[in-house]
């Protein structure tokens, strides 16, 4: 048994107990972990493969990294991203494997792929675009060595505007780091391929600023301002940030077009306004950084279905009042890859955020869309215990298909189980 899983439920659900009933429920089946202990255990029953083992292993580093135990400053921005990546990239590895053996056993004629023995034993040591995890945080500690020398070599002394000049001039002119706003590529999603290509979403290029200034002694700070995440120093004259030179105030050169867009609520902003804007903590911007990771996967999971969303099939079963087993077998077609991805930065964000029931929700529905319906019945139970009354009576005839579904999937399965060993 691994240590931390929730006992497995056996009972009949029974709907007419009201929402006490379902937090009960929800306390036995959430005590004593979140879904993360499951994927470890999961992972661990597995027979053993490399890629495996470095998956459980990153996210066992994630998880220790972003741990409540230890004070929001000393989580690591780029540690726990990098960690994140390692997991993803030794899942999509594993998978291409899987995938060619699967294609060399339907075809009798196909060489068997040489499948070449991973030389590594531990998620420190995984590559990532040739690179190790200590190699990606060197690279951010040789960005910061060149905004030195750039102000050495200017003569500049270290007054805080001039400092953020140079990194400037460092990351957007001699690196050409360029941002992109629009989620649309895996590789401007995570923080090697960002540094290693000079593109990255916004959120990325925020956290590389953040991490350089850091190295140099200087503290960023950052919060949500609408559907955009804007940085600025926490210290000095911020109305100096907010001074145009050469078309462009410092505000924006940091932060990009945003916030020189009018219909963007950060062109708004002034000196006086970002002093009442809340402080995101290094959790809340990991977290902004892994709803990005939710969304781009979902989009590329559902890119032949255009249009769908994750809550669909709930308001279509609320509106009807009917459940109707036979809608599985008119599942959307989604690509089963990037689904799986989904829900691992869903777990993630989740260990960030337990008591979020919208996320919860939102993992239980990427789970029944994966066709796991006793995890997806878990996680919406759970989540039925903490939404909203009105959020809850939509999730409950939607947590009621999913019981038939399951059962029928249990059926299906013994059936074929039943058909094999029929001599």
């Amino acid at each position: 048994m691994c240590f931390g899983a929730t006992t497995p439920f056996v009972v009949t659900i029974r709907y007419d107990g009201g929402k006490k009933a379902w937090r009960a429920r929800a306390q036995r089946w959430s005590r004593p972990t979140s879904r993360a202990a499951h994927t470890l255990c999961s992972l661990a029953t597995v027979p053993k493969d490399p890629k495996l083992e470095i998956q459980k292993a990153a996210r066992q580093r994630f998880v220790r990294e972003i741990s409540f135990k230890s004070k929001d400053k000393d989580v690591s921005l780029a540690k726990a991203l990098l960690y994140v990546a390692a997991e993803d990239e030794a899942f999509i590895s594993y998978s291409r494997d899987m995938d060619a053996h699967a294609f060399a056993r339907e075809r009798e004629d196909a060489p068997i792929p040489f499948k070449a023995q991973l030389e590594v034993d531990s998620v420190e040591e995984f590559p990532l675009a040739g690179k190790t995890i200590a190699g990606w945080l060197d690279e951010l500690d040789m960005i910061a060595k060149e905004v030195q020398a750039e102000l050495v070599s200017r003569d500049i002394g270290c007054h805080l505007v001039e400092v953020l000049k140079a990194v400037n001039v460092v990351l957007f002119e001699s690196r050409d780091f360029k941002r992109f706003h629009a989620l649309t590529e895996p590789k401007f999603c995570y923080l090697h391929t960002a540094l290693n290509s000079g593109c990255g979403s916004a959120i990325l290029l925020s956290i590389i600023y953040i991490e350089i200034c850091q190295r140099l002694g200087i503290t960023i700070v950052g919060s949500c301002v609408g559907e955009d995440f804007l940085i600025w120093p926490d210290s000095g004259n911020l109305e100096e940030l907010f001074k145009v030179s050469s078309g462009h105030s410092l505000f924006a050169i940091i932060n990009g077009k945003c916030v020189e867009n009018p219909r963007s609520k950060a062109s708004d902003l002034d000196g006086r306004s970002l002093l009442q804007l809340d402080i995101a903590t290094n959790r809340d911007i990991i977290g902004v950084a892994l709803a990005n990771l939710i969304r781009l996967h979902w989009k590329r999971a559902s890119r032949s279905t255009h249009g769908l969303m994750l809550t669909s099939p709930l308001r279509s079963i609320h509106g009807s009042g009917k459940p109707n087993t036979a809608e599985s077998s008119m599942a959307p077609l989604l690509r089963p890859r990037d689904l799986r991805l989904a829900i691992m930065a869903s777990e993630r964000l989740l260990i960030l955020q337990p008591h979020n029931w919208s996320l919860r929700r939102d993992l239980g529905m990427l789970l029944y869309y994966s066709k796991r319906y006793g995890e997806a019945v878990q996680e919406l139970s759970i989540c039925m215990a903490f939404a909203p009354v009105e959020e809850a009576e939509v999730l409950e005839p939607f947590v009621e298909k999913l019981h038939l579904l399951r059962f029928e999937q249990s059926w299906n399965s013994q059936e074929q189980t039943g058909s094999l060993m029929v001599p």
